[in-house]
């Protein structure tokens, strides 16, 4: 980039060449990967939306209609673009469901914000009346949301989650595993969603899925020897190996005859039978070890009918800790019986081609696990995304005690209150409190789309209804107008409130960005997040949208 000095020298401040993007054009080519990113999923929204097949460049493939999946497998390239799979990202990580509703708001905000700016209305006061009219829909979303946290409420919200994801047919049921679970690993109001482990298993159909009163854990037993079965477990958890630590220095050991050889190797022994000795002295029958087990360990374990599980995951340690009771020891000479954990029974059950330990009847578990079903992997796959969703809108649901009725309910009566707020705004702000609430309408508009119906018609239908019911929404699947709340369509209010302001949030900093530089040094070809990935990559330096 050069610059004319006071005697007509140039002045160069960016070397020559580099891409760089000003004003209007940074702010269209912003805006337009924006547009495509909320298109491209745009046609997966709500219970007949569409799949999408992504394959990689090794031929693998993901069939989901699922916003995030669809967004994090895709190789995004544009900057913009980037921002907004981050607001999918924290969609989904705050609820666990919504993640397209938030991005194809955002796209719908970057498009009406085009309008304005071709009004020659300053990207400043767009972004101020978008967070105005953002403060405004969150207070006018407490005005229109129900309370409610019974269990009734709890299945109807898991199976609205779920409908329209592949597990159509089993939602009432998976819905009731769901619900089950997330109220199970409740403590003092607050719900982890780690505490539940989904162990997908291909072969079978998704009606023969099941809640385990306890953990499942993805490996076999250490030895074949070990018995298969324990009743009455007492579960050990240890951190550490079972065996003869590596010296940590580069120590030599010099060995003038046989026997003090054959006196080292009987040390080593001995050392391991003076661990197994202390698992057994604890009283504990099933041994759950992070690390290795040597194979002497192993052989003395199963002579003393311990049952032992080797390099386990640390997160199946942590559930079992929860749903056991029992204490992870990291030094083997700190085990004692008041560190074992209690089970009803620990069996090793083979189930289509996956060999799992079972951890059942556990007292009041704080952990849990759901065994899936599905008859093929992309099948099972597909329905352990919607049963993550359903665990996540439940999860928010049981927190926060508040709802919204579903089906373009809540974003309609929105538009409407922040279209009649528009009017109480004076000056150019008002016209963006108006696009806001313009924008909020794609929500029913989509959904009408991708249910084969007159986006037009569903509109002036639904306004029309409104000014009697905030209850009315769209039913997708009689294609007319009712009361959502009457056909249990319900969503937490949280994904409304996450979606609305993340969405404005996003599209807010999109558009204060006038200037697009390829950077140097610590940005160059690294963070994922903050590459220009590819300025230069399409004819004349513009970056590509995907």
């Amino acid at each position: 980039m050069a610059q004319l000095g006071g005697q007509g020298q140039q002045i160069l401040i960016l070397p020559e060449g580099t891409d760089r993007f000003m004003g209007r054009d940074a702010q269209r080519l912003n805006i337009l990967a924006g547009k495509i990113l909320a298109e491209t999923i745009r046609t997966t929204l709500g219970p007949k939306g569409m799949d999408k097949m992504l394959v990689d460049s090794l031929g693998d493939i993901v069939v989901t209609n699922d916003g995030v999946t669809i967004l994090r497998e895709m190789d995004i390239a544009h900057p913009a673009a980037k921002m907004l799979v981050e607001v999918a990202k924290t969609q989904e990580d705050e609820v666990g469901d919504g993640t397209t509703t938030a991005v194809i708001i955002a796209g719908e905000l970057l498009k009406k914000a085009e309008d304005l700016l071709e009004m020659d209305i300053h990207p400043t006061i767009i972004a101020m009346g978008y967070r105005t009219a953002a403060m405004k829909a969150q207070e006018l979303l407490e005005g229109i949301s129900l309370e409610a946290s019974d269990k009734d409420t709890l299945m109807k919200v898991a199976m609205t989650a779920m409908t329209g994801k592949g597990s159509e047919k089993a939602k009432e049921s998976l819905a009731q595993l769901v619900v089950e679970a997330v109220m199970q690993v409740e403590e003092d109001g607050e719900i982890d969603k780690d505490n539940i482990n989904i162990q997908r298993i291909q072969g079978a159909t998704a009606d023969e899925s099941k809640i385990v009163n306890g953990i499942v854990v993805d490996k076999s037993r250490a030895d074949n020897a070990m018995p298969k079965k324990i009743e009455n477990a007492k579960i050990a958890l240890l951190k550490y190996p079972i065996e003869v630590k590596d010296l940590e220095t580069d120590a030599k050991i010099k060995l003038t005859d046989p026997s003090q050889m054959q006196a080292f190797l009987d040390n080593e022994e001995q050392m391991i039978k003076d661990m197994v000795q202390k698992i057994i002295d604890s009283g504990a029958n099933v041994l759950f070890c992070q690390k290795g087990i040597d194979d002497l360990a192993l052989h003395h374990l199963s002579r003393a009918g311990i049952l032992a599980v080797k390099r386990a995951k640390k997160s199946d340690m942590t559930r079992l800790e929860k749903a056991t009771g029992a204490q992870l020891v990291t030094n083997i000479e700190d085990l004692t019986a008041e560190d074992l954990g209690e089970a009803g029974q620990v069996y090793e059950k083979k189930i289509f081609d996956d060999v799992l330990i079972f951890v059942e009847e556990c007292k009041d578990p704080k952990a849990i696990s759901i065994i899936l079903r599905g008859s093929t992997r992309h099948v099972a796959e597909e329905i352990e995304r919607a049963l993550e969703d359903a665990i996540g809108v439940v999860a928010a649901t049981l927190e926060d005690k508040k709802v919204v009725i579903g089906g373009g309910a809540p974003e309609i009566e929105l538009s409407k209150g922040l279209r009649n707020f528009a009017d109480s705004i004076s000056g150019r702000e008002q016209l963006a409190v108006a696009a806001f609430a313009e924008a909020l309408e794609i929500v029913p508009k989509t959904l009408a789309e991708n249910a084969g119906l007159d986006s037009i018609d569903a509109l002036v239908d639904l306004r029309s209804a409104h000014e009697t019911s905030v209850y009315m929404g769209l039913d997708v699947f009689l294609g007319e107008v009712t009361d959502m709340k009457e056909s249990g369509v319900v969503e937490p209010q949280r994904v409304k409130k996450q979606a609305i302001q993340s969405a404005a949030e996003a599209a807010e900093m999109i558009l204060r960005i006038d200037d697009m530089i390829a950077a140097s040094g610590a940005f160059e070809g690294g963070s994922d997040d903050m590459d220009m990935g590819g300025m230069g990559g399409m004819p004349g330096g513009m970056p590509p949208m995907m």
